[in-house]
């Protein structure tokens, strides 16, 4: 990521609890490296079997391409087209399993696709399905779509909360979305599903992990993660980890390295002395736009689509702001992955697309992304086509490229090629029983109906949830206020209700959405970095656009007493978050320090 280190703040840096764990007891049965939703996937299930397991994460948590996603789940139809009935079946299943055990994030998405012809692309689909070459775009039509969308139901049929999907001609089409090109012939409409908050859905799935490796007598338990803490190298005691924000190195040792670092996996292999050749990413990009009348046309749904040239992009609403994505372009590993010039021209082409009649310009653009898909080496395919699937590559190192472990045998290394946001608990169980087959143990507790964080009873209504909010109230915690909380936490927001009220609080004068108290709580539960980790990460205040100065510098200074910061520190970190959201995001924030 190139934007984790703050020159000349090592020495102000306190010394953080999580990175202390690994450096008092520098082993563990397995080190899981990356510490995105795959990573942190298989930590939680490998700490629910009772395995002593680490995790590091170079960056912040859900900082690469997991916090880079469409913020969908999704059983992924346009994969039937590739060939890959496992995963859509597998994606379908598990979609279905996180509106049941993740419902404080994951919300079920209608999607309509707008259809332009009836029979278009029967004769190039075959081609595709066999070959996988794009050749000349041609649009499906509505043959194709009903097929696939008929297919799609049948994976959904066992355990599905979702109705099946309907297609509606034209003159109705319109009548529900009437803003709609004019020239459609029909229009198809389903159901997925949404997370709005990515990055706390990974916070959660963490905190599970590290609750369930207390109480095994092991000094700073049995699951212990840190981020901003890097794989630097293989030394003679093992793996050589360096502490991101102080720079300090130590070694640790494990049994089982399981490498899930996404587009940087052949990277982090090459940092421990076998390079391989596993990873080809694609780069993704998105916008999000507050566009008032864009938001009214879509009506409360996704509009899922095709473009001219072949591609499928979305326009959905979250909350009050729309998003708009993706691309999906050969991705250069040594430059920053970024929203570009052309994407932005290429996005608001496809809303001309749809919706013809709605202008959108760069002004109306609050907040940008992009992150690289860890998909594997695809040569010649298009990158549309290459395989969503993953599969787990084992090396075992010996002889002179043997990595020490604490027994004394060669390290077993794990490396986990593709994975998506849909399947990550799956693919976690997959991981997990491939560890625990190399550490000769056996599966104690399933995950598949296992709530995850702060969708343990989640009111299942919009009236259960009033009802919820309602008996959360008390002083300086109204209605709106304890929505937030429900919203960014879950039920979980009943343990920041408990610190809120356990000491003077006051709200930021900047946002309504935050209080000193629980910044916090923050800073002591959730393992703050960096100023930018709070407004990309643990609230959505960058991705909705509401980032200022004033916010800045309230944060900076409420964080400053939890995180030791000094000043200088202060005024470096609403610097860094400056330049993060300037380089990577295209926010201009301008800075109230002098």
């Amino acid at each position: 990521m190139g934007h984790n280190r703050i020159s000349g703040t090592s020495q102000h840096a306190q010394q953080r609890d999580s990175v202390v764990a690994l450096q008092e007891r520098p082993t563990a049965k397995v080190l899981i490296i990356g510490g995105g939703i795959n990573g942190v996937g298989t930590f939680r299930d490998l700490a629910l079997q009772g395995v002593d397991v680490a995790l590091v994460e170079r960056g912040d948590y859900c900082q690469g391409a997991s916090g880079a996603s469409s913020h969908m789940i999704h059983g992924g139809i346009r994969y039937l087209e590739n060939g890959e009935f496992r995963l859509v079946q597998e994606s379908v299943v598990e979609r279905n399993r996180l509106l049941r055990i993740a419902p404080h994030y994951v919300k079920p998405l209608q999607t309509t696709i707008p259809i332009f012809s009836t029979f278009s692309g029967i004769l190039s689909a075959p081609t595709r399905f066999l070959t996988h070459k794009q050749g000349k775009p041609k649009e499906r039509g509505a043959f194709l779509i009903k097929v696939g969308l008929s297919m799609y139901d049948f994976f959904s049929r066992d355990g599905g909360s979702v109705p099946r999907h309907q297609f509606r001609g034209r003159t109705r089409a319109l009548a529900e979305l009437p803003k709609l090109h004019s020239g459609i012939k029909y229009a198809a409409t389903y159901f997925d599903a949404s997370v709005h908050n990515p990055e706390r859905l990974t916070l959660d799935v963490l905190q599970d992990g590290e609750k369930a490796g207390l109480g095994g007598g092991l000094p700073g338990g049995s699951a212990r993660a840190s981020n901003y803490v890097s794989l630097v190298s293989m030394g003679t005691d093992g793996v050589r980890l360096r502490d991101e924000l102080t720079g300090k190195e130590f070694d640790f040792q494990a049994d089982v390295i399981v490498n899930t670092t996404g587009a940087w996996v052949d990277l982090t292999n090459q940092a421990m002395g076998a390079a391989s050749k596993f990873m080809g990413g694609t780069k993704g990009s998105h916008i999000v736009l507050d566009h008032p009348e864009l938001l009214a046309a879509c009506n409360g749904r996704e509009i899922f689509f095709e473009h001219t040239d072949g591609r499928i992009v979305l326009i959905y609403p979250m909350g009050d702001r729309v998003l708009v994505g993706t691309t999906d372009v050969d991705a250069d590993m040594s430059e920053d992955a970024v929203c570009t010039d052309e994407e932005i021209d290429y996005f608001f082409d496809l809303v001309g697309h749809v919706f013809p009649t709605i202008k959108v310009d760069r002004d109306q653009i609050v907040y940008s992304f992009a992150g690289v898909r860890p998909l594997p080496r695809h040569d010649e395919t298009q990158p549309g086509f290459v395989s969503r699937d993953y599969r787990i590559e084992r090396n075992v190192r010996t002889g002179v490229d043997a990595v020490p472990t604490p027994g004394g045998k060669a390290a077993v290394v794990l490396s986990l090629v593709g994975g998506k946001w849909t399947t990550f608990r799956a693919l976690a169980e997959h991981m997990t029983n491939d560890v625990l087959r190399e550490l000769g143990m056996e599966r104690k507790v399933s995950t598949a109906k296992l709530a995850i964080g702060g969708g343990a009873g989640f009111p299942a209504t919009e009236q259960g949830e009033q009802e919820w909010i309602k008996k959360h109230m008390g002083p300086g915690l109204d209605a709106d206020r304890v929505a937030v909380l429900l919203t960014r936490y879950g039920t979980r927001a009943e343990d920041v209700i408990e610190y809120l009220n356990a000491g003077q609080d006051q709200p930021l004068r900047s946002t309504r959405e935050l209080s000193v108290r629980e910044l916090a709580f923050m800073a002591e539960r959730e393992q703050i970095g960096h100023l930018i980790d709070v407004l990309i990460r643990r609230t959505s205040l960058a991705f909705r656009g509401l980032v200022t100065g004033e916010l800045l510098n309230e944060i900076a200074a409420a964080l400053s007493e939890p995180l030791g910061w000094d000043a200088a520190r202060r005024e470096a970190e609403i610097r860094h978050a400056q330049e993060v959201l300037q380089r990577f995001h295209k926010v201009d924030v301008h800075s109230l320090v002098a």
